[in-house]
């Protein structure tokens, strides 16, 4: 990158860092814990929309409602054009014939051209950032805009989910607990519905810069993250989960677009918490109970990982704090891949208002993934009460059928009665990337992988 270049970035790391974190707040805790509570460095919702994209006039699919605005371009360049002050590569995810080649500028902001993984996913869309000749023609994220690393890596100094679990563990006990609540005692306030608004993070990934996400992943999960994004780019040969009705996978609770309404139910011996948008999201908080180490990873049921893991939790006085393993690793849409080794420490703190009401809940997640991840994150959000369970709708639960189905390795819609090929996918290895491979890598200088089910050698 030109000095230039770098200096616009810093800029960015400045008035991100400058900006204050309102909607995501730490928990309100009145002592300094080893491991929750710490300030939140930079709250999303105050920064800009890192990637290209067109605001105001008439809405449509990928645009939002019609305004009387005049349509404005967001970004450094518009499609088809090159930014003032910035030196283009000669070779990016949008003019490349093969991605893998290309691993040296991953870490360039350039590569991506100044976009986020979501600016990227909506090009094609009603958003018509792609331009007229696309790919080639993609338009220019802010190049002057990102949310820095610093604020999204855990601010604790654990290596492993176990190590931060025993740590609060510890800390709970020197204040006297776990408490051990009954039905008088266990905060049952809880207990109802919270709204869709728990705040933007950056896990939303429309304030971020690939490059930025890509810092946080081992090499291997960059390169799936670099196939995802080249083909949601370049090929526009998109495979969403809801799509085909796959599961939505672990991570997708943290999915702005995967998840709505939060229904809390506490007891002394369970915590429950249900949402969804396309599938449902049950998470099951067990109080009390302890992990079996015996495994893979720890579990508490048969040694089999399961699609959105399991829990466990203790209370500290009217604050929840869980671990979750076992989970089978999948992905997110403008998002990153995980392995089966992802494992969160979660807390659940009360916010109250002025007068000490209680008015919703600060959830705070740190995620442990030695494969994924080079080292542990963090996402802080919160959660308003909405109302009682007692009240309005009950939750729906949601049933997928599935319309889409990738023919030709494409997402396509069927009508009832029609009639193709079909090919029994792993569901266990990657089949996204499947697709993708067989029709739109041929002759990419894709690397290696170790086959996991190959038993020779052993």
């Amino acid at each position: 990158m030109t000095t230039k270049n770098k200096t616009l970035a810093a800029l960015a790391m400045a008035v991100a860092i400058a900006a204050p974190a309102a909607a995501q707040q730490s928990p309100q805790i009145d002592f300094k814990s080893v491991g929750r509570g710490a300030p939140v460095m930079v709250d999303a919702a105050a920064l800009p929309v890192v990637g290209s994209t067109w605001q105001g006039g008439p809405g449509g699919p990928g645009v939002g409602p019609a305004t009387n605005q005049p349509r404005t371009f967001v970004g450094s360049a518009p499609p088809g054009e090159s930014p003032k002050g910035i030196t283009p590569l000669a070779r990016d995810m949008f003019t490349s014939d093969d991605f893998y080649k290309d691993k040296d500028l991953w870490s360039d902001p350039r590569y991506w051209r100044c976009n986020s993984t979501v600016a990227i996913e909506d090009a094609w869309t009603g958003r018509g950032t792609v331009g007229d000749k696309g790919p080639g023609t993609m338009a220019w994220g802010r190049c002057d805009a990102d949310y820095p690393r610093e604020a999204i890596v855990s601010p604790y100094p654990f290596k492993t989910a176990q190590e931060h679990w025993e740590a609060l563990k510890a800390e709970t006990a020197k204040r006297g607990g776990p408490t051990k609540h009954t039905y008088a005692t266990v905060p049952g306030e809880w207990t109802g519905r919270y709204g869709r608004g728990f705040g933007d993070t950056w896990y939303g990934a429309r304030k971020m810069q690939v490059s930025t996400m890509m810092s946080l992943l081992t090499p291997k999960y960059q390169t799936y993250l670099a196939q995802e994004t080249y083909h949601q780019g370049n090929t526009n040969v998109a495979h969403w989960q809801s799509q085909y009705c796959w599961p939505e996978g672990f991570m997708r609770r943290w999915h702005a677009a995967a998840v709505r309404d939060h229904y809390i139910t506490v007891t002394p011996q369970q915590v429950q918490i249900m949402t969804g948008v396309a599938r449902n999201f049950i998470t099951n908080i067990l109080i009390g109970r302890e992990f079996d180490m015996s495994g893979e990873t720890p579990r508490l049921g048969a040694d089999v990982p399961r699609w959105y893991g399991e829990t466990i939790g203790f209370w500290d006085g009217d604050t929840l704090i869980t671990w979750t393993a076992n989970l089978i690793g999948w992905k997110v849409h403008a998002g990153f891949e995980y392995s089966n080794k992802m494992q969160t420490i979660e807390i659940y703190s009360p916010n109250h208002d002025a007068s000490g009401n209680f008015v919703g809940l600060n959830h705070e997640a740190i995620f442990y993934d030695e494969d994924a991840l080079v080292e542990p994150i963090r996402i802080v959000r919160n959660f308003t009460k909405s109302g009682e369970l007692t009240e309005d709708a009950p939750y729906v639960f949601i049933e997928c059928v599935q319309t889409i189905f990738p023919v030709n390795g494409k997402a396509t819609p069927l009508t009832p009665g029609s009639k193709f090929e079909y090919e029994v996918l792993d569901m266990f290895g990657r089949p996204w990337s499947h697709l993708w491979e067989e029709y739109y890598e041929q002759g990419m200088e894709r690397p290696e992988e170790e086959d996991i089910f190959n038993f020779e050698n052993r």
